[in-house]
């Protein structure tokens, strides 16, 4: 692996980095990747399985304290170095204090995880939305990942931490332009879905291990292949990590300037056509310029203005994804040349009937043609999880 691999994954509560990617975590250490975790809260209000820890019911911080040292031997027994909890000191918004989000709890429902009846606001899924986004995203800027990975729309199984955590990762995904991708459950329709499948039962032994720190929360059951949550329902110890690559929400063929007003694209283009005007005025006059070397007079002048005159409507094509504006600016630019081609009344002209004013006359013409006429080309994916419909047993370039 010529250069290291960097993923961050955005959990809800210490238990569930182990429960759906814990062999994932395992093996991208193994390759060589630099995995970092993202803990949005202690899981200060979670259900106590052991009855010789029941008392810790009695004091969230105390268990938060308790579930904090189980996070922390799973992290190691996964060889996780890089582990942060969000709104600490490495994972909060630049020049905002330090703060915990807590646990927002939860009920379990006919369909799963439910929302309580009243929601603490020092809670994740009662802070701000904005927040929250910020505080991922400032990890996000500081390690720029290759991919981000959380949850799926519903959370995985309704809680509501999961759920803010995912459309809080996700947003900030979007932001940054990284790539993410949410966490399936290992079921018929993630099956079919999924764009990712990582075999881990290379790295069962030690996601078994993981599980079982994590002692408040999993219970595993004899056979050392399942596992029980509080509600006592068995479940496998997936052996198949699965993943669906999310893209931004922006309707297909979109871009960010066709999804403006109607009054912001005419300003917009007007005000593209205008600087348009400029460079080419200012290119004009100087496109004469020469600098003699040796005994050929070379055209820097007419060089650099087709350079430039290139460069700035492909930047336009590139950058807002749209011919309207590159077309502005290249309509502006010819306007220019055109009319400081005109011969004055009293006879000088800018643009002289030789080579160079040839050169000059109809060299921005053909590059803006070749710019706005080309076809869209699909933007590259900046992930270096591959992505596949396949079972494979390692994550691939």
């Amino acid at each position: 692996m010529s250069e290291q691999e960097r993923v961050l994954f955005v959990h809800a509560h210490p238990d569930d980095e182990s429960i759906t990617t814990g062999g994932t975590l395992a093996t991208l250490v193994d390759r060589g990747a630099r995995v970092t975790v993202l803990t949005c809260t202690r899981g200060e209000r979670g259900e106590v399985i052991p009855a010789d820890l029941q008392f810790l019911l009695d004091d969230m911080d105390a268990l938060a304290a308790h579930r904090e040292t189980e996070l922390s031997a799973a992290m190691g027994i996964l060889g996780v170095t890089d582990h942060r909890f969000l709104g600490s000191d490495n994972a909060r918004w630049p020049e905002r204090e330090p703060r915990r989000y807590l646990d927002s709890g939860m009920v379990w429902g006919a369909d799963g995880a439910e929302a309580v009846d009243t929601l603490d606001p020092r809670c994740l899924a009662a802070a701000d939305f904005g927040e929250v986004s910020a505080d991922i995203a400032a990890v996000i800027s500081e390690l720029d990942p290759d991919v981000v990975v959380s949850y799926n729309a519903r959370g995985g199984y309704g809680h509501p931490d999961h759920i803010r955590a995912a459309e809080a990762a996700r947003r900030a995904s979007d932001v940054y332009g990284v790539p993410f991708f949410a966490i399936e459950p290992d079921d018929l329709v993630s099956v079919a879905t999924s764009s990712l499948s990582v075999d881990v039962s290379a790295e069962l032994d030690r996601k078994r291990l993981a599980l079982a720190a994590h002692r408040t929360q999993v219970d595993i059951l004899p056979g050392g292949v399942e596992f029980a949550l509080s509600n006592g329902i068995a479940q496998p110890i997936d052996t198949v990590e699965r993943f669906r690559r999310v893209h931004p929400d922006r309707p297909a063929g979109t871009t960010p300037f066709s999804q403006q007003s109607l009054p912001v694209k005419l300003i917009t283009s007007l005000l593209t056509f205008v600087i348009g005007l400029c460079i080419g005025a200012m290119l004009t006059v100087i496109h004469q310029l020469a600098v003699p070397i040796g005994t050929v007079a070379v055209p820097v002048g007419l060089i650099a203005g087709l350079v430039i005159v290139a460069a700035f409507v492909t930047g336009l094509r590139l950058v807002f994804g749209t011919r309207t504006l590159a077309g502005a600016a290249a309509l502006g630019i010819m306007v220019a040349v055109a009319v400081l081609s005109i011969r004055s009344t009293g006879g000088s002209v800018l643009v002289p009937e030789s080579l160079q004013g040839l050169i000059w006359s109809f060299g921005p013409t053909l590059i803006a043609l070749l710019v706005v006429g080309w076809p869209q080309v699909p933007s590259r994916a900046r992930d270096k999880i591959a992505v596949s419909t396949e079972v494979k047993g390692s994550l691939h370039k």
